[in-house]
């Protein structure tokens, strides 16, 4: 009932906002036809009155309308509570407890198209969500089948009955949920909907997988300070001492984990002693194409001296501080805090040091058969281009200092995420084979 309370209330700040956009369209048409009856002296003062009259008529209409919605708001947001109170039980549409393990099988679930039109909405506008304290705003936790898993010891212990003293945790990427690590498993292990990278881990190399769900709206050094609070939280209620502490990113999850370990390193927390490997898999580590044109795009209709342009900007500047920090892989606070996030053209990404002592490994792709055909140099996996997934900046200065990783051709921006190739180099990285 949590999360049904959290879309109620989004509908109706779409409609308000919708509402206020309508009043900015509204005004600026209305004052940019009378700016030009105003060049017209004998009908100067007349424009101006009907422009005034106006004005007050659709300050009205404007007001009535917010008015009726938070009326409503408040009628229906009573109804459910008090329905929720009849019935005396949660209606929350996580569902009862998965007693498998993550299968690819989960997929058109109701359960699973919840969670992903909640991480959906995160990844879009996670930052606002979390500012209006919305119940759709994801917190940061770990999952385990399919729910939320309490960091308690008793809680852990039941959920790992046979721990390691090796953890990989899996950060998955923007608008996805843990779900996406068992992307395509049926197709690549031949029927097999519960294998992944996890699963192939603990059989190959012993790692404990713990997966983890968060708002990834937020900027991605709060989640990464985030997530290494909560490697704390679990190192201290694990059943068994933590030997080996590894990280596995896709795309914004890549970034996610590099930021984790600087803050854990910076803040001195006694898990990063264990840290190992850091993967980044598909990360944007120098920023995404796609967010750098929608930036361009931004600040070009931002200059067009007309109403549905100055719409179409105020919409496009909506989403979230998440996205945006992916224009430049921005890891850390200074890289954001205190600058204009919708400057063009300005990239403040910082030369963060990498955690002295731990492997870092990427993982590209490139959609071509052949990462040197234009085509994959050009697009990269679709979403990320190879150099900014490898971290090789134009400026020697600038590139990321990986210690290995790997090309993969022909595979997508998605796809490499369970992809049987894309675990072979892992597995590689991780023992120390490569």
């Amino acid at each position: 009932m949590k999360r049904i309370h959290g879309f109620i209330d989004l509908v109706f700040d779409v409609v308000d906002e919708t509402n206020n956009l309508a009043e900015l369209t509204h005004d600026e048409v209305v004052q940019r036809t009378a700016r030009s009856f105003a060049r017209v002296e004998p009908i100067k003062a007349v424009a101006q009155v009907i422009t005034d009259v106006e004005g007050v008529i659709a300050s009205t209409v404007f007001k009535s309308i917010r008015a009726i919605n938070g009326a409503t708001r408040l009628s229906v947001n009573t109804i459910s509570h008090i329905t929720e109170a009849g019935l005396g039980q949660s209606l929350e549409s996580n569902g009862p407890e998965l007693t498998t393990p993550m299968q690819s099988s989960a997929a058109g679930t109701v359960n699973w198209c919840i969670d992903y039109l909640q991480s959906s909405l995160n990844g879009l506008w996670g930052d606002y969500l979390s500012q209006k304290n919305s119940a759709l705003d994801t917190k940061m936790t770990l999952r385990h089948n399919g729910r939320d898993l309490p960091i308690k010891a008793q809680a852990v212990a039941a959920a790992y009955p046979n721990p390691t003293n090796k953890i990989c945790v899996f950060v998955h990427g923007l608008a996805a949920t843990e779900w996406l690590w068992t992307f395509s498993s049926a197709q690549h292990y031949e029927g097999d909907t519960g294998t992944s990278f996890g699963s192939r881990l603990y059989d190959d190399l012993g790692y404990t997988p713990i997966y983890i769900r968060y708002n990834s709206g937020k900027h991605i050094s709060d989640n990464g300070r985030q997530l290494a609070a909560l490697i704390s939280e679990l190192v201290e209620a694990y059943p068994v001492p933590i030997e080996e502490i590894a990280l596995i990113g896709h795309s914004m999850g890549g970034l996610v984990a590099r930021s984790a370990a600087s803050y854990g390193h910076e803040q001195k927390q006694p898990w990063v002693d264990s840290l190992r490997h850091v993967a980044c898999v598909g990360a944007p580590n120098l920023g995404a194409p796609l967010e750098k044109a929608v930036n361009l795009l931004t600040g070009v209709l931002q200059h067009i001296d007309a109403a549905a342009a100055q719409v179409s900007s105020r919409f496009l500047n909506s989403r979230s501080a998440g996205i945006k920090d992916l224009r430049y892989g921005y890891t850390v606070d200074d890289e954001w805090l205190g600058k204009d996030p919708d400057a063009v053209f300005t990239d403040d990404r910082l030369n963060v040091p990498l955690v002295d002592g731990v492997g870092y490994y990427f993982f590209a792709a490139t959609v071509s058969k052949d990462s040197a055909h234009p085509l994959g140099r050009l697009f990269g996996d679709l979403l990320v281009r190879l150099p900014s997934a490898s971290g090789e900046a134009i400026d020697p200065a600038r590139r990321i200092p990986f210690a290995s990783g790997g090309v993969f051709q022909g595979i997508s921006h998605i796809h490499i995420v369970n992809h049987p190739d894309v675990y072979e180099v892992l597995r590689d990285c991780f023992s120390g084979e490569q």
